[in-house]
């Protein structure tokens, strides 16, 4: 999805879900890490983190959007717009948006050793020198076994 059709899918959920316009920019940002989206109180903005399209599909970003525009409309009508507030959670609740993102699943690269003596296997998410340490249980030689990829 490039920015030009995310902003028209904005433009749309809003006229949609909310029957007003949603007149500012809709951009994303790849550095967003923990968050679906951000609105921006200054410049009123929404910047949409591109990973859960990725992850979730178009369904579930809308939901994402409906939630980042129940922030906007209620800053622009001056009510409360943070998730506290009761205006948003009854908003959240008119429009079926979710309150909360889910994690999106990370990846993590790990290395697997073992001790050739007692056959003891172990992860590192460093590589390490094998011949510079030694099995911490029985004193026996370490053998370095691959590089995995783990999803934690």
């Amino acid at each position: 999805m490039t920015e030009q059709e995310l902003q028209r899918h904005m433009e749309s959920v809003s006229l949609q879900f909310f029957h007003k316009p949603f007149l500012h920019r809709a951009t994303f940002n790849t550095r967003l890490r923990t968050t679906g989206g951000r609105y921006l109180l200054r410049s009123h903005d929404i910047e949409m983190n591109p990973r859960y399209l990725d992850n979730f599909g178009l369904a579930y970003f809308i939901g994402i959007m409906k939630h980042e525009l129940c922030h906007y409309h209620l800053h622009l009508e001056g009510k409360g717009y943070q998730h506290r507030d009761a205006d948003f959670r009854a908003l959240l609740t008119k429009v079926g948006a979710p309150r909360f993102c889910q994690a999106i699943p990370a990846t993590q690269k790990m290395h697997r050793y073992t001790c050739i003596t007692c056959d003891t296997t172990f992860l590192r998410k460093r590589r390490f020198d094998v011949k510079k340490y030694r099995c911490g249980r029985c004193n026996g030689q370490i053998k370095y076994i691959q590089e995995e990829v783990l999803e934690t």
